[in-house]
């Protein structure tokens, strides 16, 4: 694949891809905050600004890094990143093991939501044969947007610490389980890496790789 079309086809996933994990993480903080932690609204996470949400290795060196790999070597690219995580603590929520719950599955439901949207301005939108037109290239980013969404949604809700199921299991488990989880999040961070390079998903139309993890760095303020 020439260089040119890998920069026009990053510069269609960047937009969806940086909004889906933002959202995941904002969303996170946001719910925290509702059912009484203010942890993440005091650090100035509570916006759809990115820039607060990038983490410099995860968000940018790490995917640079690996879509370089089609430059050089003539391989699919394969996405792989993370967000800096939405910090709370879980001591502040009104009901702990309850609201825990409703905060980790917040992640995932916000990007079904998102991917609903992307569905339906996907059909929205009309089918255009022009290869370079905006229609075009916003249908590309509407069906990019809903794979990702999709992805990251389903991925974060695997039961493995530290993703979303992984905290959500913690929460629903009886205490002495759940510490024993918790200790195994160290290696679940192994786990997390390993599906996510051997469950990569194809892009539509796009010949790139997506796998990305909005929480797979995730570390929070716990009990």
């Amino acid at each position: 694949m020439a260089s040119s079309l890998i920069i026009a086809r990053i510069a269609i996933y960047a937009v969806p891809v940086l909004a889906a994990v933002v959202f995941h993480e904002v969303a996170h903080g946001a719910v925290a905050y509702v059912l009484g932690d203010p942890t993440a609204a005091r650090h100035g996470r509570l916006t759809l600004n990115p820039l607060p949400h990038i983490d410099p290795f995860g968000t940018v060196l790490l995917p640079a890094l690996l879509l370089l790999a089609p430059l050089l070597f003539g391989t699919p690219a394969l996405v792989f990143g993370y967000a800096r995580p939405v910090p709370v603590d879980l001591r502040r929520l009104r009901h702990p093991r309850r609201d825990a719950v409703l905060v980790a599955l917040a992640g995932p439901a916000t990007n079904l939501l998102l991917a609903a949207v992307s569905a339906l301005a996907l059909a929205w939108l009309p089918a255009t044969r022009g290869p370079a037109s905006l229609v075009m290239g916003l249908r590309e980013m509407a069906a990019a947007s809903l794979s990702f969404n999709c992805l990251l949604a389903v991925f974060n809700i695997l039961p493995i610490p530290p993703l979303d199921g992984g905290r959500v299991l913690t929460a629903l488990l009886p205490p002495r389980p759940a510490r024993a989880l918790r200790v195994l999040e160290g290696v679940g961070y192994a786990l997390v890496l390993l599906v996510v390079l051997n469950s990569s998903v194809i892009g539509p139309s796009a010949g790139l790789r997506l796998a990305c993890c909005g929480d797979a760095c995730r570390r929070r303020c716990s009990e």
